[in-house]
């Protein structure tokens, strides 16, 4: 038996003995997928990785697993048409081969290619996210130049919406483009850029508030989400594992430089041309730039092997096992305090610290400043062989240390007082900002979890299960946030900040912020128990 298990030879040696070998290892059921496995490992002798990754994927198939020299005439053969569910498993083990050998190749990519797609996916990251990021300066223009019918409070909800509207559809759009519509993404990207950028274009012509929370909070958000999701899931497929975090956190780095220039652009705008012209040159760029970027992100060869093949089914084996559940709480905490310094801290400043306008606007642009940095960093500790962490460590590191700077600095500022409040900006906009690139550690992790345990797992539909979960908790956040300020009253403590108005809101995200953490807790976990029953 021990022989049947060796790994094939070198390239040197004849490859029939060994593809006879794995013919009795892996008895298919279906004699012509029999022989169409014999067939790709000889036309596959000189590349040991691939049949490496293949023998891998047969040995975690069911119906391929290992059997006796002497058992192997016992082995029934089903007639070509006897069950389709025979067929439907080996046209889906044909379908792994497939996109494995895609992947392998990879390894074999230029260096341009794979510059070329990050550059492109730090590009698309200014329409995507630059209106929502700096939707506080328009606001704050609709506040002062109200020329509109209907509840001026209304425009406040118009970027949470838009805000929960990117982050409660990637699920959806993530789980449509792995794998059904994989090679579909380009055209599904472009008809994005479209949307947004008609919806920002129609939003110039806006005589009620109804109209900008459409067009700005609602469509346009959508057209992002489509822009964001397939772009997003080749990123993650271009990438292996190894270097997968790293990716990530550089485009999260473009996505902060965004959020530090963004509402400074949109102020000088505003200012200078007005509303209409501003919205309808970000409307002009929103297409152009998106539909540059778009057509430099080829689709991964995985993805066009997967669409020559008979269509699989998405693997759910992972909500069998507690890892996303303690990863989708952490997340949702971690979303529900991450948004609220980035409201309200602006306001804080001025109502509170005493600050000018332009000195609130600074101390909220350091928090995405320092957030170029940090998702840098998270991203590369994740995937550093130096310092070698736990992906469930180096996720409850800036959940932990963000908490702390709510309640050390944050609640203690003094009115008036600067010191505190830039200190604060800095440390919780370093260590939140750095949280969403801790992600690719975290898929890395259940990567190699599910491995283990001989299951198929996609990576591209976790990421957008997470960013799902992340969008329902600063929807919580939001809403919570307002009765939060409503409910804060001024204390005899009124020189410090957790003695103002804001001090619940304080307290709330101080809180939420360290429970995001509680994912350390799974490194106690019983590895060998799973949701329902036992391994």
């Amino acid at each position: 038996m021990r022989g049947l298990l060796d790994a094939p030879p070198s390239s040197t040696h004849c490859t029939v003995p060994y593809c006879h070998r794995l013919s009795l290892l892996f008895p298919s059921r279906h004699p012509v997928t029999r022989f169409k496995l014999q067939f790709i490992f000889m036309i596959h002798s000189t590349d040991i990785a691939i049949h490496h990754k293949l023998f891998t994927i047969m040995a975690s198939r069911p119906e391929y697993q290992p059997v006796s020299r002497n058992n192997v005439d016992q082995i029934p053969l089903v007639e070509p048409g006897a069950s389709a569910g025979d067929e439907a498993s080996d046209s889906d083990l044909e379908n792994d081969i497939a996109i494995s050998e895609s992947e392998l190749k990879r390894d074999h990519i230029p260096r341009r290619t794979l510059i070329r797609v990050l550059a492109a996916n730090g590009v698309i990251q200014i329409p995507i996210w630059g209106f929502a990021i700096s939707y506080g300066v328009l606001e704050e223009y609709y506040f002062n130049n109200w020329t509109l019918q209907g509840n001026k409070d209304i425009t406040g909800a118009i970027g949470t919406t838009a805000n929960g509207i990117m982050y409660l559809s990637m699920p959806f759009l993530f789980a449509l483009f792995t794998r059904r519509w994989a090679y579909r993404r380009q055209e599904a990207a472009f008809c994005g850029a479209l949307i947004a950028s008609i919806s920002f274009f129609l939003s110039t012509f806006s005589t009620n508030v109804w109209h900008l929370l459409v067009t700005q909070g609602i469509t346009s958000a959508f057209g992002c989400a489509l822009i964001y999701s397939p772009i997003t899931l080749s990123l993650g497929e271009w990438y292996t594992t190894s270097n997968r975090s790293v990716a990530y956190g550089l485009v999260l780095s473009c996505k902060n430089i965004v959020g530090t220039l963004g509402p400074f652009l949109f102020k000088a705008s505003l200012d200078t041309w007005g509303f209409r012209t501003t919205m309808t040159a970000w409307s002009v760029f929103v297409g152009a730039a998106s539909i540059l970027s778009i057509s430099l992100v080829p689709i991964p060869p995985s993805r066009i092997a997967m669409h020559k093949t008979p269509e699989r089914n998405i693997p759910w084996d992972f909500l069998k096992h507690p890892a996303i559940y303690f990863y989708s709480i952490a997340v949702f905490f971690q979303g529900t305090g991450y948004g609220l310094p980035q409201t309200y801290l602006g306001t804080y400043a001025q109502d509170f610290s005493l600050l000018s306008e332009t000195m609130a606007t600074t101390v909220l642009a350091l928090q995405n400043a320092v957030g170029i940095l940090a998702s840098a960093f998270f991203g590369w500790l994740s995937d550093n062989k130096q310092i070698v962490l736990s992906a469930q460590t180096v996720s409850a590191i800036p959940c932990v240390t963000s908490g702390l700077a709510v309640f050390l600095f944050w609640g203690n500022t003094t009115q008036g007082g600067v010191f505190l409040l830039v200190l604060f900006s800095i440390t919780f906009g370093f260590f939140s900002s750095g949280y969403s690139a801790t992600w690719g550690g975290i898929l890395k992790q259940m990567e190699n979890d599910s491995a283990e345990r001989g299951e198929s797992i996609d990576a591209g539909l976790i990421y957008g299960l997470i960013n799902g979960v992340r969008g329902i908790g600063y929807l919580v956040g939001g809403a919570a946030s307002v009765w939060l300020i409503n409910a804060g009253t001024i204390s005899d403590c009124q020189h410090f900040g957790y003695g103002s108005s804001y001090g619940p809101l304080i307290l709330f995200t101080g809180l939420v912020s360290l429970a995001g953490g509680w994912v350390v807790i799974w490194s106690w976990w019983p590895e060998s128990w799973t949701f329902g029953r036992r391994n």
